[in-house]
């Protein structure tokens, strides 16, 4: 398992704010690592570099945008 106690190593979008609810993201050799903003000794779920390419890709694409709330 890898860790990156360093803060210098994580990132999250600067759209976050403080509500505290948004994860960061740190680039390894290996692929992506991701956690929960402020949670530094929390679980951490590792991703190959192509998925989250993958993931990234669908996210502009809008695969998981949310269907309107139908009344």
């Amino acid at each position: 398992m890898v860790t990156l106690k360093n803060p210098s190593h994580w990132r999250k979008s600067s759209r976050c704010g403080e509500s505290g609810s948004c994860v960061e993201v740190a680039f390894t050799a290996d692929g992506v690592l991701v956690r929960q903003a402020g949670e530094a000794d929390g679980a951490v779920l590792a991703v190959s570099s192509s998925a989250w390419r993958l993931l990234i890709a669908g996210i502009r694409e809008g695969q998981f945008d949310l269907e309107p709330a139908r009344d």
